[in-house]
């Protein structure tokens, strides 16, 4: 995810809290809806949907952010 801001990530990951927490939740949603898709977790077609968007919602938050620190570095 965002191969263009790799050092920031790292740099955010580890001096803002609220990133990482929003990068951490990004990685377990992400996670959850491989699980969902491979069956390997149960969820319905729905639910996966949901799980998605919620995903997509915390990409665009992350990216707001970087793009913000980028600017101001």
């Amino acid at each position: 995810m965002f191969p263009e801001f790799r050092d920031l990530i790292t740099q955010l990951k580890t001096t803002d809290q609220h990133f990482l927490h929003l990068f951490d939740k990004h990685n377990e949603l992400d996670q959850q809806i491989k699980n969902m898709e491979s069956h390997i977790v149960h969820g319905t077609h729905e639910e996966i949907e949901i799980l998605k968007k919620e995903k997509l919602h915390l990409k665009d938050q992350l990216y707001s952010i970087l793009r913000k620190a980028a600017t101001t570095a």
